[in-house]
């Protein structure tokens, strides 16, 4: 092979080794920018992943708040209504202790009136006996 031909096959080869050192480089910055890339969406997965955990749990308290919610208000109910059987009894006792005063003040009332009428009586007792002495005294003279 002549010399020029084999410069001419020599700059060829250098022209092809430039090109493919140009692909490759061009390969390498698109092999590391897919990298980038992957590196980019593995990072959003893992984010994604947390997100969907945190919500997992957040949904799992939620639930738990709603069913603490329900207990809550059914308990709420009982009270209220055992608060109202209570109202009720004491308003009946009230009612029992408004009557048993009002016996009570009319046994006082009657007492009073007992008591009065004994006095009454004893003091027109007393009258009789002391004109039965005076009587006796007159009829039996005293020596």
């Amino acid at each position: 092979m002549a010399p020029a031909q084999l410069n001419q096959t020599l700059l060829e080869r250098d022209q092809e080794i430039a090109s493919l050192q140009h692909k490759l480089s061009l390969a390498e910055s698109e092999v590391e920018k897919s990298e980038n890339q992957i590196k980019d969406l593995k990072s959003a997965s893992e984010e994604g992943e947390t997100h969907k955990t945190t919500g997992e749990n957040l949904a799992r308290k939620v639930q738990l708040l709603e069913e603490e919610l329900d207990k809550a208000e059914k308990d709420l109910k009982e009270t209220t209504e055992k608060l109202r059987q209570v109202d009720v009894k004491a308003e009946h006792f009230e009612r029992q202790v408004a009557r048993a005063e009002q016996e009570r003040d009319e046994w006082e009332r009657k007492h009073g009136e007992a008591v009065e009428k004994y006095q009454q009586s004893k003091r027109e007792l007393d009258e009789v006996v002391a004109q039965m002495e005076s009587l006796v005294s007159i009829a039996l003279p005293q020596n």
